[in-house]
């Protein structure tokens, strides 16, 4: 009997040695919720491939891009996707609770003073899609506080869904902080409706009042009538021309992999098309999009469908002149209030035509597929993005006419050429 109080004895040292060496003992709050976060810690020496970040771009609740050395990726971007976990859509498709997890990572990143990204191995893996990077993701709130795991607090927080949850290093302590998250119904196992999830019927509208509003209508279901202009990257330009201020207003409209053969169809560059969808802001893209469309074969007259409306369109090729999209526009509302709007905003995703851009120079990405051209008119310049093919080295000092769509690039107004023909010498 006393070699087995000797052993009890030893053994319990041993544990109460180990949770002190680790920092390992967990915050329990009187009703018993467990701050499995705070008792995870960083370790810094281990074998894992680990590197300091800073955020690029936020995409959605798992999913964002990092800038980080180009020893670890040679573009210096780190395109991470959260390990362990998924969390709702809130891009392509709208998911209940996806933009209450999406501000959730937005917001711990925002206001950390230094990010740590860590593998789950000793090197950096990607993911099934082969663009992303697997990673934990490692915040300090404030400087001197210990790293908290953002992979870990979103499950805790029940902001995610298992997704090979206790297939990693931290499997053990990420299955307890969701099992808990469900214990305490937490979010997405509220049972409980998402307060920032539009469940009412599509709000009709036009695309004038979208674009001039579009912050009013963030996360909502809404329907509108336009032509379809271009297709690319499984998105497609929708325009519409809005007869009383004789503008042309246009959104990106991004349908992902959610529709194929006659859906598909519908979004032919030239049709007339009745768009149903969800309103977001995309920051990668630094633009405004309608996602979450879809097309039932089987129900083709449901209210929720895209629909064809008619064909045979073209695009407006709005004629405009780089002062004009520079400048604002004032519009007055159906009760008479007038409003300014920068012009360039109020164009994005519609096509334009310009002519006599004098080009000041040209540089050309990386991999010589996309041209960036300097111009300049009356004062104001501007860059035009085109295929490299299209443009020569010629062009410098050369005035040129440009058909193409208003887009946002690297934060400024550019215009960019899809099709061969529409950048033309004059």
């Amino acid at each position: 009997m006393k070699t087995l109080r000797n052993l009890f004895s030893l053994l319990l040292t041993l544990t109460l040695l180990l949770c002190t060496a680790s920092g390992a003992a967990a915050e329990t709050t009187d009703d018993g919720f467990v701050d499995y976060v705070a008792q995870l810690k960083l370790n810094m020496s281990s074998a894992t491939a680990k590197t300091s970040a800073t955020v690029r771009t936020h995409v959605d609740g798992d999913t964002v891009h990092f800038d980080v050395p180009e020893s670890v990726c040679a573009d210096g971007v780190l395109k991470a996707r959260f390990l362990a976990l998924n969390t709702p859509e809130s891009t392509g498709k709208i998911e209940e609770y996806g933009v209450a997890a999406s501000h959730f990572t937005q917001e711990k990143l925002a206001s950390a003073v230094s990010i740590i990204l860590e593998s789950d191995s000793d090197r950096w893996e990607l993911d099934s899609t082969g663009g992303r990077m697997l990673v934990w993701v490692w915040y300090q709130p404030s400087e001197g506080a210990e790293y908290r795991n953002l992979n870990l607090e979103l499950l805790q927080n029940g902001y995610a869904r298992a997704y090979s949850t206790a297939n990693n290093q931290y499997g053990s302590i990420c299955s307890s902080a969701l099992d808990q998250a469900r214990q305490f119904k937490l979010n997405l196992y509220s049972g409980q409706p998402d307060p920032d999830f539009y469940y009412g019927d599509a709000i009709e509208l036009t695309l004038r009042e979208l674009r001039c509003h579009p912050e009013a209508y963030q996360n909502k279901k809404v329907a509108f009538n336009g032509i379809v202009t271009l297709a690319h990257n499984n998105s497609v330009y929708v325009e519409s021309l809005d007869a009383e201020s004789g503008l042309v207003f246009g959104i990106s409209v991004y349908y992902g992999f959610n529709l194929s053969g006659k859906g598909l169809s519908i979004l032919t560059p030239g049709n007339e098309v009745r768009i149903v969808g969800s309103v977001q802001y995309y920051a990668a893209g630094d633009q405004w999009q309608i996602s979450d469309v879809s097309y039932r074969m089987m129900k083709p007259k449901d209210p929720g469908n895209i629909q064809l409306l008619s064909e045979g369109h073209a695009p407006y090729y709005t004629e405009t002149t780089l002062s004009q999209l520079m400048a604002q526009t004032v519009l007055t509302d159906e009760n008479g209030e007038e409003s300014a709007y920068a012009h360039a905003d109020l164009a994005q995703n519609t096509s334009v035509e310009l002519h006599k851009l004098h080009v000041l120079s040209i540089s050309r990405d990386d991999e010589n597929s996309r041209a960036y051209l300097t111009v300049e008119q009356d004062g104001q310049q501007m860059t035009v993005i085109a295929p490299s093919s299209f443009v020569t080295d010629e062009m410098v000092g050369q005035s040129i006419t440009v058909r193409g769509f208003v887009e946002h690039s690297s934060g400024s107004v550019a215009v960019r050429v899809y099709e061969t023909g529409l950048l033309l010498a004059e």
